[in-house]
This record gives structure tokens, sequence and C-alpha cells, in this order.
């Protein structure tokens, strides 16, 4: 079982042990799982595990290409230094290149994963890069109902009240990794998505800000992407009207 350890952190310093060992820790975890039995949920197979893995590698691979580039347009003017750089972001391109290529060729031998890839890729702003991250990183997309998608990627907006104070609501916590590939694809969606789209403006011209109808159009987006798997239902252009 695998627990966040934020959670385990607060809870070792709720219960008055400040202090952090190899012994405390374990006595730590085993109170926790006694006292607040968190949901048991299955390793996932060698195949998930490979394809977790390739997604991993290739936001790895996509952040050292970024850092190449901010590095060659803050480069000395030395052809040497220059070229050097060069080579270096032509090698994790080719890399890049690779990784998609092992993803499409593992999504595509699996037949359950082929189906949900395709379903997942019929919503306008949807790509490869999103469907999956979700499918390896999200398997429980498709099972569990709205509010509790969101909730589990973190983009539900949580209270901060406290008696007559109403504090600002914000997102916070979830599955970050996941959570970044989703912002991009909301941004994506907002220009070529319909409804995406329509939603987004709706909400600006009532008054919330742009940050804030961004997540909220993440929390569409995903929740339109929950129910096509639950239903096995592609978008159409009937779903956005």
């Amino acid at each position: 079982m695998a627990v966040n350890p934020r959670q385990v952190r607060d809870f070792a310093k709720a219960t008055g042990r400040l202090a952090k060992t190899d012994a405390i820790d374990a006595e730590v975890l085993a109170l926790f799982a006694e006292r607040i039995r968190p949901e048991v949920r299955p390793l996932p197979d060698e195949e998930t595990q490979e394809l977790q893995a390739l997604v991993v590698r290739r936001r790895q691979v996509v952040d050292m290409i970024t850092a190449e580039k901010n590095r060659l347009s803050a480069a000395p003017p030395s052809k040497r230094v220059r070229t050097a750089i060069g080579k270096t972001i032509k090698w994790l391109q080719k890399q890049l290149e690779e990784i998609d290529n092992d993803l499409d060729g593992a999504v595509r031998k699996s037949p359950a994963w082929r189906e949900k890839d395709d379903l997942l890729n019929s919503v306008k702003g949807v790509g490869p890069v999103l469907s999956r991250t979700l499918l390896s990183m999200v398997p429980e997309l498709g099972t569990l109902g709205r509010r509790q998608i969101s909730a589990l990627i973190g983009v539900a907006p949580l209270n901060r009240d406290s008696g007559t104070q109403r504090g600002r609501r914000s997102v916070w916590g979830g599955r970050a990794s996941v959570r970044a590939v989703l912002y991009m694809c909301a941004l994506a969606a907002i220009r070529s998505n319909p409804a995406i789209r329509a939603f987004y403006e709706r909400l600006v011209a009532a008054g919330k800000l742009p940050k804030v109808a961004i997540v909220a159009c993440m929390r569409k987006l995903l929740t339109i992407l929950n129910a096509i798997l639950r239903t096995k239902t592609p978008w159409t252009s009937e779903k956005a009207a």
C-alpha cells in the first residue's frame, strides 16, 4: 500500500511525534494504517508500470530540452558553447521521439488501452500526452463520480472558512504531475473546443479571474473525460451543444 507522505507526516505531528527516524517512521506508519485505515489500492500491473515509467521519462526529457533551450538563449556568443548546447538539444529531441514511439506502441498493442485512448482523443483539445498520462497515472478515471475524480487530481475548490469568515476557495493536493498536463490541455481546449471555450468565456464574463476560469475548465474537461470512459461513448458535436 502507498499513502501520501504529507498525510503521514501531518499525522505524526498531530500525535506529538516531532522527531523523525526510521524506527519512528515505522511506528507512525503502523499507527496511521490502524487509525486511518486508508483505502487499499492494488499495485499496477507490469504493463501499467512500464507505461508510467515512459510517461515520467518523457516529462523529464521535455524538462531537459526546455532547460537546454534556456541555456542556449543565455549562452555567450561562443560558437563552441552554442554548438555543444545545440547538439545536446538535438540528442534530447531524438530521445523524445523514441519515447513517443514507445508510448504509441505500448498503447496500440493493448486493446483496452487502445479503446480508452481513442475515446479520450475524441475530445477536441485532448492529445496523446494527456491521454497517456491519464491512462498510466489515473486508472480510476471512468470509475469515480465527478466530485471524487476532481478531488483525486486536485482541481476541486476547497473551502477555507472559519466562523463568519469566508476565505477564498483554492485547489491543492492531488496528483500534481497529472494536473500540470491537464492545465496545458485546458488551455488548448479553450482555443479549440467550442464547449470549453464557451464555458470559459461565460465565467470570465461573470467576473471570474482568468486563472480561476482556467481551473474550472480543467475540472470540466476532466469531468467530460471521466464520463466518456464511464459510458464508453466518444465525444460528438451533439454533446458539445
